[in-house]
């Protein structure tokens, strides 16, 4: 549950940051891009820099700054509006930031990314490889959501969850959300000023959930519910997330300086590696097999591989090298991985001893189901433990 504390380290520790800023933090509340906002990004950013830390921005506005541009006072809500708003806008968002970086003489690059480059391994890891040799180049990616191609099926849906996908992917220290809100209250401190401020809390604990809100302004597509969700997605690769006021002055480098501001959700589990993170974190499951007590055991705590025999049930409809949920029997999820057989065929050998597959199948490609080096663990083995008890 939260605690409280008078310092933080978590960014103060980070080489490596995204910083996340809100669309009303950059377009004035909605009013056009705010160059002097911008400006002071930048200036934080570039002092950041000059300390050895490495900086990715992940910022909203270009569909409030394309508002802007052609005159509409509302969020439009079809997609060929939205596209078009986001085409216009980003131009000049993409202009601002580079104009701001220039004045510290760091190069600035413009990354848009959808869900299918984060989900589909090959383009993941081109998206990585692009930011790793930016970073080291000394550029400054500014990455957004590709909206001017993106469909309802495919899209990410807000620049949180994108901030905390970015954060595994360039394997960050630390992800940054800057908001208009102090951070994490209990309830909605608009509503209910009895609300409690989070000052520190483990990210993922079901609370923060309970405790997050619903959609903010009508500038921006996200909510403290988006927030409290990105912030548990990061961890689960290693992460910690400091929800803070975007208002605040020079709010990133007294973070830096371990200052503490804001709501700091703090990672459990540990650092994987890049390809446990790409597991951990693809977005397009295919479907999910339910697991038996033993085979919960055996791949929280033993880290086994999966076998078919501890297969009890099989949902959805996947292919062989699709990345499917391992559930235990309360529909918990306690881990995923590529799968080594399609749907069809696990239905047909689950609860089968590996040796019966050739039998069953007529050919075996694979003793395990899912093979320990290409799955990853989604909670701690205390919490298996706890739900197998």
């Amino acid at each position: 549950m939260p605690t409280n504390t008078a310092t933080s380290s978590v960014v103060a520790k980070a080489k490596r940051l995204v910083a996340k800023v809100g669309s009303t933090l950059v377009t004035n509340e909605g009013k056009g891009i705010d160059l002097a906002a911008v400006g002071q990004w930048a200036a934080q950013i570039a002092a950041l820099h000059s300390q050895g830390r490495q900086v990715v921005l992940v910022s909203s506005g270009a569909i409030a700054e394309g508002m802007a541009r052609l005159g509409w006072a509302r969020r439009p809500s079809t997609m060929n509006e939205l596209q078009a708003a986001a085409a216009v806008g980003q131009m000049g968002l993409a202009q601002a930031y580079e104009a701001a970086f220039a004045k510290h003489d760091i190069r600035t690059a413009q990354i848009l990314l959808t869900h299918e480059d984060l989900a589909d391994r090959r383009r993941y890891l081109n998206a990585r490889s692009t930011l790793y040799t930016l970073l080291a180049l000394g550029v400054v990616p500014i990455v957004n959501e590709n909206d001017t191609v993106v469909t309802d099926e495919i899209r990410l849906g807000d620049n949180d969850t994108l901030g905390a996908l970015v954060t595994n992917l360039i394997e960050a220290d630390a992800l940054i959300i800057l908001t208009d809100q102090r951070g994490l209250y209990s309830a909605d401190p608009r509503k209910h000023p009895e609300a409690r401020f989070i000052d520190v809390a483990q990210a993922g604990d079901p609370a923060l959930e309970a405790m997050a809100g619903g959609a903010g302004s009508g500038i921006g597509t996200g909510g403290m519910i988006t927030k409290v969700l990105a912030a548990k997605r990061a961890a689960n690769s290693g992460g910690h997330t400091v929800i803070a006021s975007g208002r605040e002055p020079d709010v990133l480098l007294r973070l830096a300086r371990g200052e503490a501001i804001g709501s700091e959700l703090r990672a459990a589990l540990p650092v994987r590696s890049a390809r446990k993170r790409w597991l951990a974190n693809h977005l397009r499951l295919r479907g999910r097999v339910t697991l038996d007590a033993g085979a919960v055991r055996a791949i929280t705590q033993g880290h086994k591989s999966l076998l078919p025999i501890g297969v009890i049930a099989v949902e959805g409809e996947f292919e062989r090298g699709d990345v499917v949920a391992c559930v235990d029997q309360h529909g918990v999820e306690c881990g995923r991985g590529l799968i080594n057989y399609s749907a069809n065929d696990t239905r047909r050998i689950l609860r089968q001893p590996s040796s019966h597959i050739t039998e069953i199948l007529g050919s075996m490609s694979d003793e395990e189901l899912m093979h320990r080096d290409n799955m990853v663990f989604v909670r701690p083995a205390a919490a298996a433990r706890k739900a197998d008890s």
